[in-house]
């Protein structure tokens, strides 16, 4: 009876045999921490209960290619990297209109001549370059391409803390010279 397997054992049912039912099984078992994980993520209950039976549908195709030892976490893992990428393909989307936006403002408010902003953005490239080669990565990689902590780790392999301290002590750094230069 399907009720009875272990994950392990549904898994392996599933891989020879391809039931569809195999898969409700492992829904029932898991609906509950998948939505906990989007919910924690998306931070919307109705895009989270889509995600869900995205994640699910996905399963489908991947279990019957991935090995997966332990079933709990690896689908914890997947789940997580869903909600990741959907909120980077809206982080995406929302930010060509959001910064469009804020340089067609910031131009408006305070208009630069265009050589003062190219003698600044110079002098920010001069600024960057003084610095240690752990904050120089870190800003690069927080301001200009806009990465998160999590992902500067994963990047630089920098612990948290690391990371955090480069990135502050990289800014307070850049804000001296600029000032020293002008």
């Amino acid at each position: 009876m399907i009720l009875q397997k272990t994950d392990s054992e549904l898994l392996s049912d599933y891989k020879t045999s391809g039931r569809l039912e195999v898969i409700g099984e492992l829904y029932k078992r898991y609906t509950s921490l998948v939505l906990g994980v989007c919910l924690k993520y998306l931070k919307d209950r109705e895009e989270a209960k889509d995600a869900v039976m995205q994640v699910f549908e996905k399963l489908i195709a991947d279990l019957r290619t991935h090995e997966v030892t332990h079933f709990r976490g690896w689908l914890y893992v997947a789940t997580r990297n869903h909600c990741l990428m959907q909120l980077r393909s809206k982080k995406g989307k929302f930010k060509e209109d959001i910064s469009a936006l804020r340089v067609e403002n910031q131009f408006l408010l305070h208009p630069e001549p265009e050589t003062e902003l190219e003698d600044n953005l110079e002098k920010l490239k001069k600024c960057i370059e003084k610095l240690a080669d752990e904050q120089q990565q870190c800003v690069r990689l927080f301001y200009l391409e806009e990465k998160c902590y999590r992902e500067i780790e994963t990047i630089t392999q920098f612990d948290f803390n690391q990371v955090k301290s480069f990135i502050q002590n990289g800014k307070r750094n850049l804000k001296s010279c600029m000032e020293k230069h002008g």
